[in-house]
């Protein structure tokens, strides 16, 4: 190949790498499409309150495109409504809960500790005895 090939061939992959799509698929990173940069006080959002089969969790939610960033507080005595497939990271800001999964096994995450499930792997739900901050990114 010549010189011209090889720029030309250099110009289509770095276009190729422009792309968000391919960017995703080629990293080993999560994939965080350009944003400015900000600070969040998560006190001035608005809660979501979701109702669970006892208890409740407080949802306060940021989106970055496609990327959902919550602080989450779960009462004293929560269970989860809902078996959950999505995948997460979650960090444990304050207090403990334990997390079923489906197949039976219960993992507690206590303050400071951190856990990550794919999407569409361990199907999983949530119970905190006392109640817990957890901060998610899904």
């Amino acid at each position: 190949m010549d010189s011209g090939g090889v720029g030309e061939y250099r110009m289509l992959v770095a276009i190729a790498f422009s792309i968000p799509v391919i960017q995703k698929i080629f990293s080993n990173y999560m994939y965080l499409s350009p944003f400015p940069f900000s600070i969040t006080d998560f006190a001035t959002i608005e809660p979501e309150i979701h109702t669970g089969i006892t208890g409740q969790a407080e949802w306060r939610i940021l989106h970055r495109d496609e990327v959902r960033i919550r602080l989450v507080t779960y009462s004293p005595n929560y269970l989860a409504d809902h078996w959950c497939s999505k995948g997460h990271i979650i960090f444990c800001v304050e207090g403990d809960m334990e997390t079923e999964l489906e197949n039976g096994s219960k993992h507690l995450l206590s303050k400071g500790f951190m856990y990550t499930v794919g999407d569409n792997s361990d199907t999983h739900r949530t119970y905190s005895k006392n109640g817990c901050v957890i901060f998610i990114v899904d």
